[in-house]
């Protein structure tokens, strides 16, 4: 395993730093809601993430292979998720006379989603079947893989929340603001092609 260490980060960086569900919810939210507002949000990815890979690491990732229509399933109620958020996100900066949405995503939201994030789990399964040798120091490997994975969670939505923040401080109008979040939906959209692709 230590000679797969490196491997191990890259693919995580790879993985947990471009654009995908969580990423876009993350920039999105520090956007429009700020770095503090948006905690439980991170919290709900890191966490949720973090179990998601420690209960495939303990043995789920074999239903999983058996099973192909388990995958097939998640593909789908995760299309459907991503598509409602993304209309959310779309129509979330409204006319001014209109409400604003005050809140956003929270962790119990983010967290489940990771049991239906297509990417989520795909990465999850390449992962341990990549980086676990089950038959030799199988707690060792999981224990490697499981705390690497939750620093890279930890900065990569940190990241995307802070440059959502950022980029905040160029919305001098409603119409940046409106743009940015058809921005984002877009490309929760796009995640939901590639899933298919």
């Amino acid at each position: 395993m230590y000679d797969q260490f490196l491997p191990l980060i890259l693919f995580g960086i790879a993985t947990g730093f471009t654009p995908g569900p969580n990423n876009i919810m993350s920039s999105y939210s520090g956007f429009n809601f700020g770095f503090k507002k948006t905690i439980p949000l991170m919290l709900g990815v890191i966490f949720g993430w973090t179990t998601m890979l420690t209960v495939m690491a303990s043995g789920l990732i074999f239903i999983f292979q058996k099973y192909l229509i388990i995958q097939e399933i998640i593909k789908v109620l995760g299309t459907f998720f991503l598509i409602y958020l993304a209309y959310k996100i779309a129509f979330s900066s409204t006319e001014k006379n209109e409400k604003k949405i005050k809140k956003p995503v929270n962790f119990i939201d983010t967290f489940l989603f990771q049991f239906i994030n297509p990417k989520g789990v795909m990465v999850a399964m390449i992962a341990v079947s990549t980086f676990i040798d089950v038959q030799n120091n199988y707690l060792r490997d999981a224990s490697i893989v499981i705390i690497a994975y939750f620093f890279v969670a930890v900065f990569s939505v940190s990241s995307w929340c802070l440059l959502g923040k950022y980029l905040r401080k160029f919305a001098t109008s409603e119409n940046f603001i409106k743009k940015f979040n058809y921005t984002m939906s877009f490309l929760l959209i796009v995640c939901v092609i590639m899933f298919y692709v």
